[in-house]
């Protein structure tokens, strides 16, 4: 999953301006991806009948040409399946059994695509959810070609093509009851989600955004093309950055997107900073939040943190004072390098494997409440 953003002069900085919430990286390394071991408080409430096998499948959409990755409870046999550098145990094509009845779709960060969301969507599988992450256009790991908001305003119609994508495949249509369907995502992602659960934003917001807090929120300004570095450089990469977002992000149109089959969002580190907080005050579906406290990517006090504030009826799912930018995504992608490593490699001290478990936890129950499962 790679994003290839050159750097250096004023083209570099657009390009990665364009491409600033990246969700995941690609890797050279393999490395073997057992399921999560659940927590201990999910182990003792845990039904003794057998996980279900997670099966999975891969569709297309007239709406949505890029492939539709789908997870789903089946009875037929895991396998070792290698996906990029991670190997997991799916059902390939197996056969469907029927779950909880609802769809969950996981909406990846800028640059991604669905494969480190696997662990929470095997937790959401064997709670008996269908599964669905569409690869949004323009903006996943084969092809970074129109991110930023090109991207933030096709992803909700994306989501709303899935679902349509779901509801024409027989073995899963007959499972599923599409009239609540929750969505899920991570930085980007978190946008997408903000903006189905009800938020307008506009290129515009984001401009003045940067305008007045760059230097302190500067990675979610310009991305991996360059940092501030203490030195003299300094000023000159600020200038340029500016005038490249005067130019880029001049649209004050607010944007929004209604889906009225959405039921219930969770928004993970979400990019936030050009919605207008006033349509996030009261969302007009269950909106839950995941937060972390050292997310060097978007800092978190103009973003998720904004968003929790302004929310008089969001529910605060997780906030990890020690997590990163990253704690949406597991398997955590190996082998980053560079300033990509920095932003988006765990701080030290962080324990993902015990903290994890719980945030996906916490994640399957929201939608099972919101959802009315049958």
């Amino acid at each position: 999953m790679n994003v290839h953003i050159r750097t250096g002069g004023l083209l570099a900085l657009l390009a990665c301006l364009t491409a600033s919430l990246i969700g995941c990286s690609a890797q050279a390394q393999s490395v073997a991806h057992p399921p999560p071991r659940p927590s201990a408080q999910v182990e003792a409430a845990a039904p003794a009948t057998p996980p279900r096998a997670v099966g999975w499948l891969t569709v297309t959409s007239s709406e949505n040409a890029a492939p539709l990755t789908v997870f789903y409870p089946s009875a037929d046999p895991e396998r070792p399946v290698q996906r990029g550098p991670f190997s997991f145990q799916l059902a390939p094509d197996g056969a469907a059994t029927p779950g909880n009845g609802r769809l969950v779709v996981i909406s990846h960060g800028s640059g991604g695509g669905p494969w480190v969301h696997m662990d929470l969507a095997r937790r959401l599988v064997q709670a008996g959810f269908v599964v669905a992450i569409p690869l949004h256009k323009g903006d996943n790991h084969q092809d970074d070609g129109t991110p930023g908001p090109q991207s933030w305003e096709r992803r909700p119609a994306e989501v709303s093509a899935a679902i349509d994508a779901v509801a024409a495949q027989p073995r899963l249509a007959d499972t599923l009851q599409l009239d609540r369907v929750g969505v899920y995502g991570q930085s980007a992602g978190g946008h997408t989600a903000l903006s189905l659960a009800g938020g307008a934003w506009s290129p515009g917001n984001f401009r003045r955004h940067c305008d007045v807090n760059i230097a302190q929120d500067f990675n979610a300004c310009v991305g991996l093309a360059t940092q501030l570095r203490g030195d003299w450089l300094d000023s000159v990469k600020l200038r340029v950055a500016r005038q490249v977002l005067n130019w880029y992000f001049d649209d004050d149109r607010p944007r929004t997107h209604h889906d009225p089959r959405i039921a219930a969002a969770v928004s993970a580190v979400p990019a936030a900073a050009d919605f207008d907080m006033r349509s996030l005050e009261r969302p007009r579906v269950p909106l839950g939040l995941v937060l972390s406290g050292q997310d060097r990517w978007l800092t978190p006090r103009w973003h998720g943190e904004r968003v929790l504030a302004a929310c008089q009826t969001c529910e605060l799912l997780a906030r990890l004072p020690q997590g990163g930018h990253s704690i949406g995504l597991s398997p955590l992608p190996p082998g980053l390098q560079g300033l990509e490593a920095r932003l988006l490699n765990d701080p030290p001290g962080f324990d993902r494997a015990t903290e994890l478990p719980k945030v996906d936890a916490g994640i399957v129950d929201f939608f099972s409440r919101h959802l009315g499962l049958r």
